[in-house]
């Protein structure tokens, strides 16, 4: 049982404001308490965005180059978290990063080259919205690759992240992670609203009766990396606007910018 909710005189002053009643009365049926937290949530998201700007400006200075990657099973929040990140940040100095599946010219190239190709240049951000990572955990899963593709990329993983971060390259690998229960709730919202449709894909589809399969090779690729050049940072993401707040604290605290820095 969760403890009653009890409406403070700052929760008051809160849904007293434009925000506070829009975000109670955007949702059936009314709820005070997430109406709070809601409001309080873009007032802390307000703050990191300032953050992100001055890192951002911090990295067009210096000519940094970074990466940040996303991991995390399907309607984990990916893509609802590097919108966040980036929807105040100046759109010409960052990419966001979500490859197809591959052409047949690039199943004959090097399984890193495709993704090499999309790299930053100075003073740009890339977020890969998935990365490299799919030969770890999807495609094996899915048997879009062999167990022998599979094992190479597991051995080659951690001496190419180890050739990122000397060439210069900042990295930072995000894994969002999800129950089975909530990852089934986003799946029925999704194939509900006609405005989200759209995200679902054959690989999603499966992704609830291939739960027990898709663990074990995330469990391989966390054994496989652990001893990396970079660390992988587990966000729990059930609570989406917690999660979002969490991964941008990451960022921040693992980029080195001038948090001085006039913007």
């Amino acid at each position: 049982m969760h403890e009653e909710f009890k409406l403070t005189e700052d929760g008051v002053k809160i849904l007293n404001t434009n925000k506070g009643l829009t975000a109670l009365l955007s949702k059936e049926p009314y709820n005070l308490e997430k109406a709070v937290r809601y409001v309080n949530y873009e007032k802390r998201l307000k703050k990191l965005q300032v953050e992100l700007i001055r890192m951002q400006s911090w990295a067009i200075e210096k000519d940094e180059r970074i990466i940040v990657l996303f991991e995390g099973r399907d309607a984990a929040g990916k893509g609802g978290a590097i919108r966040r990140i980036t929807e105040r940040m100046n759109p010409r100095h960052l990419r966001i990063v979500a490859l197809p599946k591959p052409t047949e010219d690039e199943r004959s190239q090097w399984y890193f080259q495709r993704y090499v190709q999309q790299f930053p240049k100075a003073g740009e951000i890339v977020f890969f919205d998935r990365s490299w990572y799919n030969r770890a955990v999807v495609e094996p899963v899915m048997g879009f690759c062999t167990e022998t593709e599979h094992e190479i990329f597991m051995n080659q993983v951690n001496d190419f992240e180890r050739m990122i971060t000397e060439s210069g390259i900042r990295l930072v690998k995000i894994y969002m992670s999800i129950s089975k229960r909530e990852q089934a709730k986003r799946f029925l919202e999704i194939k509900s609203n006609p405005l989200k449709q759209w995200k679902m894909t054959k690989v999603d589809e499966m992704a609830q009766e291939l739960w027990d399969k898709y663990t074990a090779y995330k469990n391989k690729m966390f054994e496989k990396t652990k001893e990396g050049a970079v660390p992988w940072k587990i966000i729990k993401a059930n609570r989406k606007t917690f999660a979002r707040v969490n991964v941008i604290n990451h960022i921040l605290k693992s980029i080195p910018y001038d948090k001085n820095k006039e913007i």
